[in-house]
């Protein structure tokens, strides 16, 4: 099973390879509209030549209903081929669009920007409607143009010359405008990330600037990105109408020039009058794709990059072998000289930590702001990977677990709880297909969550709005904690678990953890209040990316002072814990604070 590639990356490779034999069978079908495209041609042809000269009205009957009869055809195969189109773009949304998601859940937790990671999103857009423009119908045409090409030189030498050379200098006006747009597709490309992207923090921080009057500020920071973006569009916009204006005005002198030619020869008696008629709309026929071409260089530029992005996208994930299942963790946590860097900077947050917690223990973790903390539960989730060391559950790394085996046994609640657009069941059982109900109700329970939720209106089937805004920040937390709870994961995560969370709340958060360890799992918690570490067995203190102390809570929280004796020779416990006073002197007081004020 380990050299199985990744589901996701199957369903995408299969997308873009299963469209293959349709593009043969679209070019086969192309060919016969294009062949079907000269019955004008032919029908000008008999009816000055035949028709009018013979006087016979049955042959022009039997020559008009055969031109209808094709014309049918060719509308019907038209149809056909545009419906065709229309769908394999639906296939290929339907079967890349959850790879792109998945890179929007991915992307962000490596550094990227929430717009960045949208963008592939974007780009199953832009190919969607890219085969339901006019775009691909001119790029299967293109190579059957010989087809009119071959007629027009078939009426006459000099009048196929002419328009082999008209061909010519369109086609290379074409390749012009594609490599004109192309120059500029990646600078229009990234600012329309940096336009959504500031667009995108504006939306998120909309309380933040209409309380403290900077959201005029704000909408000056997105207007000015937004005229780059604008100043770009218009460049490539300008390319592309530029060109396309210059090839129709060629199109048309062309067909002019072949008109003249073709009178010309008429007059010398070379060439039949009803010859003019039908090389002047062969001619015409056969510079449409071009013409076409050039008006759409600007859809299929996007198109062409969107289809590179999201080729190089499935060759990433086909490359990420599927880990072979392994039995949930019981034993213990191991951390192992891990060291860890931001992903969107490369700066080491966390370097050389190393500690082990065994089943049925809760293990704190202290410092000052901005020392680690975060950076340690973002770590022990899976969420950054690190740079070096490890994350072991019963020895075996995270990495040895798929994303979803690995998720049935972590459970975590990050600083910022944010819950989905969904209803509370949905949160609590992450979205589980059929949610289990006792399991949903237990987790409730043991966050003491329960009664307030079958007193909302809906109960546990409420509609939460977007990010849970509809309940209050306490509340979302206790919610946030019963989603880490649900179906007894072995590692619990808490990160800043009783920022909001009132008396009563933060007893339940002790409960929780009790219950975590009864029952044999390991909880980890992130802490800057005392009063939620009293369920802790170990406390660990960091400090500028480094373990500075760890051992039992007592050890660590109530250090014993150092005797005259030890001072001559300390041992490297005592010198770890005298050089975590300030520390410890920090929690201390927050926690006779805390107990004062109740």
């Amino acid at each position: 099973m380990a050299n199985q590639k990744n589901t996701s990356g199957n369903a995408a490779a299969k997308a873009l390879g299963s469209i293959k034999g349709l593009i043969v069978f679209l070019l086969l079908l192309s060919g016969v509209i294009n062949i079907l495209a000269l019955t004008g041609a032919f029908y000008m042809l008999q009816i000055y030549d035949r028709a009018l000269v013979s006087g016979s009205i049955p042959t022009l009957v039997a020559i008009s209903f055969l031109a209808i009869g094709l014309y049918l055809f060719q509308g019907v195969f038209d149809v056909i081929r545009t419906q065709i189109l229309i769908r394999v773009g639906a296939r290929l949304d339907r079967r890349l669009a959850p790879v792109a998601h998945q890179l929007v859940v991915d992307m962000p937790r490596l550094g990227y920007s929430t717009s960045e990671a949208l963008e592939r999103g974007r780009d199953v857009d832009t190919l969607r409607g890219f085969f339901g423009s006019q775009g691909p119908i001119a790029l299967f045409d293109l190579p059957w143009m010989p087809i009119f090409l071959a007629f027009v030189y078939f009426l006459h030498p000099m009048l196929g010359a002419l328009t082999i050379g008209g061909a010519f200098t369109l086609a290379t006006l074409a390749i012009a405008a594609e490599l004109r747009t192309r120059s500029w597709s990646s600078s229009t490309v990234s600012a329309t990330i940096e336009r959504n992207a500031i667009a995108d923090s504006n939306a998120r921080n909309a309380e933040v600037l209409k309380a403290m009057g900077f959201a005029s500020r704000a909408v000056a920071r997105f207007s000015a990105a937004n005229d780059r973006h604008l100043e770009l569009q218009t460049r490539t916009s300008d390319i592309s109408g530029t060109y396309s204006a210059i090839s129709r005005v060629l199109r048309m002198l062309l067909q002019s020039s072949i008109l003249g030619l073709a009178a010309y020869l008429t007059i010398r008696g070379e060439l039949s009058a009803g010859a003019i008629i039908a090389a002047t709309i062969a001619s015409a026929r056969a510079m449409a794709p071009i013409d076409l071409a050039i008006g759409n260089a600007k859809n299929m530029e996007s198109a062409r990059t969107s289809w590179r992005r999201l080729r190089n996208t499935v060759e990433v994930l086909e490359n990420q072998p599927k880990p072979m299942w392994l039995p949930g963790p019981k034993y213990n946590l191991k951390v192992e000289g891990m060291t860890v860097a931001a992903p969107a900077t490369g700066r080491v947050l966390l370097s050389d930590i190393t500690f082990e917690a065994a089943a049925g223990q809760a293990v704190g973790f202290i410092g000052p702001s901005g020392g680690g903390k975060t950076t340690l539960a973002r770590a022990l989730t899976g969420i950054w990977p690190p740079l070096r060391g490890s994350v072991r559950l019963d020895s075996a790394e995270l990495t040895q677990w798929s994303d979803d085996d690995r998720g049935a046994h972590i459970g975590y609640m990050p600083q910022d709880v944010a819950l989905l657009d969904a209803t509370v069941e949905e949160n609590i059982a992450r979205l589980a297909e059929t949610p289990d109900p006792e399991a949903i109700v237990a987790a409730a329970r043991a966050a003491n969550v329960h009664e307030m939720l079958v007193r909302l209106p809906d109960g546990y089937r409420t509609y939460l709005g977007p990010m849970g805004t509809s309940i209050s920040g306490g509340q979302r937390q206790r919610l946030g904690l019963a989603r880490a709870l649900y179906k007894s994961p072995f590692l619990v995560v808490l990160d800043e678990p009783n920022a909001h969370l009132d008396p009563e709340g933060e007893a339940a958060l002790t409960a929780a953890i009790e219950g975590v360890k009864k029952r044999g799992g390991i909880v980890v918690l992130i802490a800057h209040r005392p009063s939620a570490l009293q369920a802790c067995d170990l406390i660990g203190v960091i400090q500028a990316g480094k373990l500075t102390a760890f051992g039992p809570r007592e050890q660590i929280l109530n250090p014993k002072p150092v005797s005259v004796a030890s001072a001559t020779k300390p041992s490297v416990a005592s010198e770890r814990h005298s050089t975590e006073t300030p520390v410890e002197s920090h929690m201390l007081d927050e926690g006779r604070k805390a107990k004062k004020g109740g």
